[in-house]
């Protein structure tokens, strides 16, 4: 009955309340998306400054050389065209060069990993189990009062409805406290899946029989509703697995547990009752 409580009074509570920003990708947008926690913001400046210089210069470098030996080795330049095969110094440097460039790559992408994976002593916990094809979440801290819950996608209507993107929009999103170390425990019932929201950085398989973990941490100020998607080829299904994360602040997240998955003591009536569950997956 806590289930489906839960559902019945969060879901309308959750389209009412809170205007807050929604962030999600834009049309015409380039590069990375907003990052708001510390491993997403160490991620895009990995990608602005030093992923993205080196693939310049490489590119810019290349095409300069391709259009001086289209010049300089062309046919009515060269009417004995050279026979030479080897030449040790060029060898040596386009070998050694690339190996400096991974190198210079590899250090700072393998500590970045390492904060990605260490797990830092953490807040709370919640449980993401991949469906076909849904989620299901859970709060094991809280599960005297929280049950778990699937999450299904909107359909059109119900998503334009509800103001959120189609495709993205959930009918019962995750929630989770800003400024709160989350750790997240990733697995699935049947096939692959995966568990990724950009802006968080984070991206984890959800395997069946096996639970991975991974953490975030939203900076305060940064409340919002947040979108992701499975990031696996799961089945015919694969593209119909949208993750919204709503982030609230600590105290209204306190309320949301209190109130058994709702942000209001008052009893929501849910007009859509089971059809936007079933519409939701046709």
């Amino acid at each position: 009955m806590r289930l489906k409580k839960a559902i019945i009074l969060g879901i309308p509570a959750l389209l009412l309340t809170s205007a807050m920003a929604i962030a999600m990708p834009e049309n015409g947008g380039i590069g990375l998306q907003e990052p708001v926690t510390a491993n997403m913001e160490e991620i895009v400046g990995f990608h602005n400054k030093i992923i993205m210089p080196i693939i310049t210069v490489i590119v810019l470098f290349v095409l300069v050389l391709m259009i001086y030996i289209m010049i300089r080795f062309r046919e009515s330049a060269n009417p004995v065209p050279s026979k030479t095969t080897h030449n040790a110094l060029i060898e040596v440097i386009w070998t050694v060069v690339p190996i400096l460039i991974l190198l210079g790559m590899a250090f700072p992408s393998m500590k970045m990993l390492y904060n990605q994976d260490d797990l830092p002593e953490t807040e709370m916990t919640v449980k993401v189990t991949g469906n076909t094809w849904n989620w299901e979440y859970a709060y094991p801290e809280h599960a005297d009062t929280i049950d778990s819950y699937i999450s299904n996608p909107l359909n059109k209507a119900a998503a334009e409805a509800a103001g959120k993107p189609y495709l993205f929009a959930a009918d019962a999103p995750l929630v989770v406290p800003s400024g709160t170390k989350v750790k997240v425990l990733i697995t699935s019932n049947n096939n692959l899946h995966s568990f990724a929201v950009p802006q968080f950085g984070v991206k984890m398989d959800a395997i069946p029989g096996i639970i991975n973990e991974t953490w975030f941490e939203v900076y305060e100020g940064k409340e919002g509703t947040y979108y992701g998607q499975c990031s696996e080829l799961c089945g015919v299904n694969h593209y119909y697995m949208p993750i919204e994360v709503k982030v609230v602040t600590k105290g209204e997240f306190q309320k949301w547990i209190a109130n058994g998955g709702a942000f209001t003591t008052t009893t929501a009536q849910n007009s859509l009752s089971g059809d936007m569950l079933t519409a939701a997956q046709e």
